[in-house]
């Protein structure tokens, strides 16, 4: 499915961050990693709503009324590689490649957004560089 406009990409932000939310709760049964899963976790929720307030506050009806975007969804499957994992050392490769496809998801957001609004692309450009510190946090839990 092609996200076209500012309110499906978003939608579509918003659900990655709580699917990812989700899948760190559920990898979070390991107490050597706990804490650091539900960090993430929160974070994946502050995320969401950081990405929901931008919104709110910047988009316009002319601009929602654009088609701005041409991202493929199917093409950031966070849902499908999330799914069932529960075992955090089992599941430490599949995050880095949520994570990884969440990075360039917003990377890709930030750079067809970047005739936008200022606030859109600076917001997709900040989550994109926070998956930086995520991927690095999770390849020391996964060497460790």
């Amino acid at each position: 499915m092609e996200l076209n406009t500012a309110s499906q990409v978003i939608s579509f932000a918003r659900e990655m961050e709580e699917q990812i939310a989700r899948l760190y709760e559920a990898m979070s049964g390991d107490e050597a990693a706990k804490e650091t899963l539900t960090a993430l976790a929160a974070e994946s929720r502050k995320n969401a709503k950081q990405i929901e307030r931008v919104y709110y506050e910047v988009i316009t009806d002319a601009l929602e009324g654009c088609f701005a975007f041409r991202i493929d969804r199917d093409a950031y499957p966070v849902e499908r590689l999330a799914h069932g994992l529960g075992n955090a050392r089992l599941g430490l490769g599949e995050a880095l490649a949520v994570e990884k496809k969440a990075q360039e998801f917003y990377s890709v957001a930030a750079q067809q957004s970047g005739a936008l609004l200022a606030d859109i692309p600076r917001l997709f450009t900040s989550m994109a560089k926070k998956r930086e510190d995520r991927i690095s946090k999770l390849k020391a839990m996964r060497s460790a």
